[in-house]
């Protein structure tokens, strides 16, 4: 190896510390949104029906500002390097996501596309190489919303709100069989789903003991996934 190879293969390295740098700022602004986003939307535990439009209505800019650091991601990143550096930021993308969705699901009962979280996020199809929302983070973040979800039909309940718990349920259980139709063949991804059953069975339970007390009227119809 001659002193150019060398040379060479320094500046290479020195280049690959500098944008590893450049988008650790990037995943640090996000961490810190995402973070944000969780710590407000966790208040859904404590909140009654009535002031939860206007939680959600704080919640939503914070979702939006996500959009100038994807921006800012998907300058950063070189041509069809994507795969190299996603694991960088997953764990922040896949709350954003489970965040969309739960404001989404508190907004309108309803399921989030993928399309419509790359939309809220600001990710572009034109991005795709550089930076994209994989599938595989759309799933682990509506994963994610299940598990808050069974969390909320309990809590909705010492709340006063004993039509939560059967709403719950007729989504989950909707998104589930989605689920099920699935070829799911990551490992991890497999795991988180087959531990979806418990928060199920966590959500009927709550479910069966407000219909027992006939506190609200039972289940009917359903959302497709």
């Amino acid at each position: 190896m001659d002193s150019c190879d060398v040379e060479r293969l320094n500046e290479l390295l020195e280049q690959d510390v500098e944008l590893r740098e450049k988008i650790k700022e990037q995943v640090t602004d996000l961490d810190k949104k995402t973070r944000n986003m969780v710590g407000v939307l966790n208040k859904i535990h404590s909140t009654p029906p009535e002031s939860i439009p206007g939680l959600l209505d704080s919640v939503r800019p914070m979702l939006h500002s996500c959009q100038t650091t994807s921006a800012a991601m998907a300058a950063l990143i070189p041509p069809s390097q994507f795969w190299r550096w996603k694991e960088m930021w997953t764990n922040s993308l896949r709350t954003a996501i489970f965040s969309a969705a739960l404001v989404e699901f508190l907004a309108t009962g309803k399921l989030i596309s993928l399309p419509e979280v790359c939309q809220i996020l600001g990710i572009k199809d034109e991005w795709k190489g550089r930076f994209a929302l994989p599938v595989e983070d759309y799933l682990h973040g509506l994963i994610s919303l299940v598990n808050e979800l069974s969390r909320l039909a309990v809590n909705a309940v010492t709340l006063g709100n004993f039509e939560a718990p059967i709403q719950i349920s007729i989504f989950v259980k909707d998104l589930f069989a989605g689920f099920s139709m699935l070829n799911l063949k990551n490992d991890t991804l497999r795991r988180r789903f087959d531990s979806l059953k418990y928060d199920l069975k966590k959500i009927e339970e709550v479910v069966y003991d407000v219909s027992l007390r006939k506190l609200a009227p039972p289940p009917q119809g359903g959302h497709q996934m």
